[in-house]
């Protein structure tokens, strides 16, 4: 049976104090960055300055959290030397550093030790977890909700450990 799900911005929009999101693949195939991809690769993404050009709902849905006071942190496990999906990534990552994300990244290397979760998701106020569901080739299949005290423990107790070793956007170099 498929799970009804409110979409991203519901949640976030619903968020009092924090929402969190763990990344931990290398490659992502999510059609609506196509595009961006696409510009990237020729060497023509659209700067930061250039905020019409990119700036979309979910730029919306974080500043407005962020406004709210919601601290909304970000924390990628990547692998190094990097993907080419990670290196554009990388580059766009100022994006959600304007709309008042954190945003940390993790050499999977530096990992070690940390348990964490099989999949990526996103941790609302430290008790809803949204679960991404995703293809070995990086497509995404669905994503499920998960109000499991325990789970939402893991997560964010997962979540912390690769926030305390993470380096800042501002300080990490893709090497």
């Amino acid at each position: 049976m498929s799970q009804q799900l409110p979409p991203f911005a519901e949640l976030l929009a619903q968020c009092t104090t924090s929402a969190v999101h763990l990344e931990t693949r290398d490659v992502y195939a999510v059609d609506e960055e196509d595009q961006d991809l696409r510009s990237w690769r020729a060497g023509e993404l659209a700067g930061v300055e250039d905020k019409a050009m990119w700036w979309g709902a979910f730029h919306d849905s974080v500043a407005d959290a962020v406004n709210r006071g919601v601290s909304v942190q970000r924390a990628r496990v990547v692998s190094l030397p990097a993907t080419e999906y990670i290196q554009f990534e990388h580059a766009c990552t100022h994006r959600n550093l304007v709309a008042g994300e954190e945003v940390r990244w993790l050499p999977r290397d530096q990992a070690l030790g940390l348990l964490l979760p099989a999949h990526d998701y996103w941790l609302f106020d430290g008790g809803l977890v949204r679960w991404h569901h995703f293809a070995g080739d990086g497509t995404h299949l669905r994503d499920e909700l998960d109000e499991l005290p325990v789970s939402a423990d893991r997560a964010g107790r997962a979540f912390a450990a690769v926030w305390d070793r993470a380096v800042p956007h501002a300080e990490f170099v893709l090497g």
